[in-house]
């Protein structure tokens, strides 16, 4: 269907376009679909087309605050977390069989959601959420998208693959993980990336930051374990940090609970490094342009980071959250990795030595970051929500 075909079948509507939306818990889910609704009223606004929209979460995941802040339409369901262990035996524990005691009465409240909506089309991100209220979906009869962040399918877009319309994925590389009976209807769209994380200026980030001390002829380092911070991340950071501020300017975002103590040590570095290190606890509205000034980003490899450093073309040293679920965060780092875009410091290799081995080529080397940019950037999809956008209208109409 071409783009004119579709926009002839919305504007046939003649009312506004009803979606439902469902996931989260992380912000990995979370902010996906936020991006996506956001990209789809936009599109219909400009067919002159409204959009209805309900989110369907539970009160205690981050999507409840996000919808709150957003003024969106917000509904819950129960639902239990399923905890995942080696051990079979673990897997029956007491807090597990009390949470699966609950998926009946969200499926049969995830029914009525959505027989009363009557939502041209259900998007799922992922959690536990997602579940009941993707088979309420199937069950009235409404197409359903699954959207995937990372290479490997959830455990909840695992349980809804074979319920949905299409599954639209993040990578080429998912396609030949997903089953034989259900990858006809797979799509890859990539994973939705806040339109403002492109539009960064590095000469913004020096002057909103006071970074005034910056040698600009030196490569900038952006090193962050996320919103919270990490502990793990931060005291590697600090063993080779002399040395890092001797090849590189350095923000540092270590997060709230760590910043007094990075602050004592940043006052104790020598005198003529000490002004091309920032740290900070947190980057909020700045992030776009601080990722603008970065050359090389020190991080997590959650989808969401995946998704932004590809997005923008950044070389990066990736270091995976142990415990995601999964292990999501090591698939990705692998990933990235096999392409010449990044380098994962996995498990072991998470010490002084292992970072400075890891970053160390990286900064020498202005080719190297050229060719691990152009690398991130070939696996990238900036057009991703408007991809997952096309793919939700024309399941609808």
């Amino acid at each position: 269907m071409t783009s004119a075909d579709l926009d002839r079948r919305l504007a046939a509507l003649g009312r506004p376009f009803r979606l439902i939306v469902t996931g989260g818990g992380t912000g990995g889910h979370t902010y996906p679909a936020l991006t996506a609704i956001r990209t789809t009223s936009a599109r219909l606004a400009r067919l002159g087309i409204g959009l209805d929209v309900l989110w369907v979460g539970t009160a205690a995941g981050l999507e409840a605050r996000v919808t709150e802040r957003e003024g969106i339409p917000f509904k819950t369901v129960a639902t239990g977390k399923i905890r995942r262990s080696s051990n079979p035996l673990k897997l029956a524990s007491p807090a597990n069989i009390k949470d699966m005691g609950r998926v009946p009465l969200g499926a049969a409240q995830a029914r009525t959601i959505v027989s009363d909506f009557r939502p041209d089309v259900v998007l799922s991100t992922g959690g536990y959420v997602a579940v009941p209220v993707g088979l309420a979906a199937k069950f009235c009869r409404r197409p359903l998208v699954i959207h995937e962040q990372t290479v490997r399918l959830g455990l909840a877009n695992r349980a809804l693959a074979r319920a949905a319309t299409r599954i639209a994925v993040s990578s080429e590389s998912t396609l030949p993980l997903l089953p034989d009976s259900v990858r006809d209807s797979a799509v890859v769209t990539g994973n939705p990336v806040r339109p403002e994380v492109l539009t960064g200026q590095a000469d913004k980030a020096i002057s909103a930051l006071g970074l005034t001390g910056f040698d600009r002829s030196l490569p900038t380092v952006y090193i962050t374990g996320g919103a919270q911070g990490s502990v793990q991340i931060n005291t590697v950071v600090r063993a080779v940090l002399p040395w890092l501020l001797n090849q590189a300017n350095v923000i540092h975002q270590c997060g709230a609970t760590s910043i007094e103590e990075s602050r004592r040590y940043a006052a104790e570095l020598p005198d003529d490094v000490r002004h091309r290190y920032l740290v900070t606890d947190f980057v909020g509205p700045e992030l776009p342009d601080v990722l603008a000034l970065a050359d090389v980003v020190i991080s997590r490899s959650g989808a969401g980071t995946i998704a932004e450093l590809t997005a923008l073309g950044k070389p990066s040293v990736l270091i995976p959250l142990a415990t995601s679920a999964g292990n999501e965060q090591e698939h990705n780092a692998l990933h990235l990795q096999a392409a010449g875009a990044a380098v994962g410091l996995l498990k072991d290799a998470v010490t002084a030595e292992g970072l400075r081995a890891a970053v160390g080529p990286i900064l020498g080397s202005a080719e190297q970051r050229q060719h691990m940019a152009q690398q991130a950037r070939g696996l990238g999809r900036p057009d991703a929500a408007d991809r997952l956008t096309d793919v939700l209208l024309s399941v609808a109409v």
